[in-house]
């Protein structure tokens, strides 16, 4: 077994018991829809309105 082998095993074992604590990959690196599904294409415009807006 490898080094690279080896690592991937233990990272294997580590987060079957921990769970995977940090993504492997960032935020933005991921579809923005594939956090939470947008009941429509106005949802994410209405959770993120400033409150300047609604006076």
């Amino acid at each position: 077994m490898g080094r690279d082998e080896a690592d991937h095993a233990r990272r294997g074992r580590i987060d079957d018991v921990f769970g995977e604590v940090l993504p492997r990959t960032s935020a933005d690196e991921r579809d923005p829809g594939s956090d939470r599904p947008r009941e429509s294409s106005d949802d994410w415009y209405r959770d993120n309105r400033p409150p300047h807006h609604d006076r």
